[in-house]
């Protein structure tokens, strides 16, 4: 975890408690450090639960343990741990998870599907038992803790505890979604070392939980790159305990079914901004929006193109409006593009277009947007209808700092 705040952080938010959900946090010392770092979350019976995990090849066991748990479709805890991600760590890692949701079962008296584990840190160390289970342990006795404790514990790189909440009327019924997130480095799409936990008072089944979950990464999670290295331990899970009393919400058709998937995707959107805003090293927060594609798809695909080109990152971070490497990164997307066709924007002001430069465009706005904080990038391809926004952030030297000395 770093010592110095990046620029881009936001205060950690108020969130109210949802009831049937339970937070604590607890020591294990998975690292030589002076910090909690096991965070376990109890959840009453009947909450139902969904998730998206990484795409990655090498996941970690606890990645295969949730996507075997999860069309289960019902959850009774969450166990989070920091400082070791537990992947590649062949049958020890299998173990330790195998440890984790056994104990926490036997403790709440449920089946050890109904456990949910996370982890995240370095990769290839086998997460210790021993100190799993003496954090388990102390966990359990453990006070309640506030939202921000438990987003603090989940916490590896990162260096702002990040969480939001949304509302919605669900059935007649004001129902409240809050969320706690992860992240700062090895961050791109297809989950994004990303951990999201989101938490509702609302009953949903779980069948139409994962739909609507599924849908908001789409928009969200999958939409967001500080490096473009996906990770072997990416999660989000979204609990629902039903304490709200609606009629539970099972399909499209259900009063408020609508506004429950708008909340959902705008809490998921929240969350994934507040990674981007902690991007290892990151001075500013950059907003590619793409228009004119041939599809959404190929708008997604050419945007983050531009999103993980090394070389527009490093020019933003040095304030130049090189548009050149805009065009570098849309030719080289595979995607339908047609160079007379193209037009480029910084900010407000139109660079490019036509395939060439705005001849005697102001330079002045473009300066100064550039000094900002927070950079869009606008790009029309002028082919069709897709259309497509991802967030990235800039690339400076506090990124090569961090990862060069990520283990020691």
């Amino acid at each position: 975890m770093s010592t110095s705040t990046s620029p881009l952080a936001l205060p950690f938010p108020s969130l109210p408690a949802i009831p049937g959900v339970s937070l604590r946090v607890a020591r294990a010392r998975y690292k030589n450090w002076d910090r909690c770092d096991l965070t376990f979350v109890t959840l009453d019976e009947g909450t139902s639960v969904a998730g998206v995990l990484t795409t990655s090849k090498c996941p970690s066991p606890e990645v295969e343990w949730c996507r075997k748990a999860l069309p289960l479709g019902t959850a009774r805890a969450l166990v989070v741990n920091a400082g070791n991600s537990n992947a590649f760590t062949g049958n020890r890692g299998r173990a330790a998870v195998e440890a984790i949701a056994a104990r926490t079962a036997q403790h709440l008296g449920c089946e050890p599907s109904d456990i949910f584990v996370a982890s995240t840190g370095v990769i290839g160390v086998p997460l210790p038992i021993d100190k799993a289970e003496a954090g388990l342990d102390a966990a359990y006795t453990a006070e309640p803790c506030a939202w921000e404790d438990a987003a603090a514990t989940i916490m590896t790189t990162d260096t702002f505890a990040k969480g939001a909440m949304t509302t919605a009327v669900v059935d007649g019924r004001t129902v409240t979604l809050a969320g706690i997130i992860k992240g700062s480095g090895m961050i791109a799409p297809d989950m994004a070392t990303m951990l999201g936990f989101i938490f509702t008072d609302a009953a949903v089944d779980a069948m139409f939980l994962q739909r609507v979950l599924s849908e908001a990464n789409g928009t969200s999670f999958s939409c967001i790159t500080v490096d473009g290295d996906t990770s072997t331990s990416d999660t989000v899970l979204a609990f629902a305990t039903g304490k709200a009393g609606n009629m539970p919400l099972a399909n499209d058709d259900d009063a408020g079914a609508d506004a429950f998937r708008a909340a959902l995707a705008d809490l998921c959107r929240k969350l994934a901004l507040l990674v981007v805003r902690d991007g290892e090293g990151a001075q500013k927060l950059i907003e590619i929006t793409v228009e004119g594609a041939e599809s959404d798809r190929s708008a997604h695909r050419i945007a983050m193109s531009i999103a993980n080109s090394p070389l527009v990152k490093t020019a933003i971070a040095g304030e130049d409006a090189n548009w050149g490497r805009v065009v570098m990164a849309v030719g080289k997307a595979g995607e339908p593009a047609e160079r007379d066709k193209l037009a480029i924007r910084f900010g407000a002001t139109q660079v490019a277009q036509g395939g060439l430069a705005v001849e005697g465009y102001d330079e002045a706005p473009v300066a100064a947007h550039l000094k900002g904080q927070e950079i869009e990038i606008g790009v029309n391809l002028g082919l069709g209808e897709g259309r497509a926004t991802v967030w990235t952030c800039d690339l400076t030297h506090g990124y090569i700092s961090i990862n060069a000395d990520y283990r020691s």
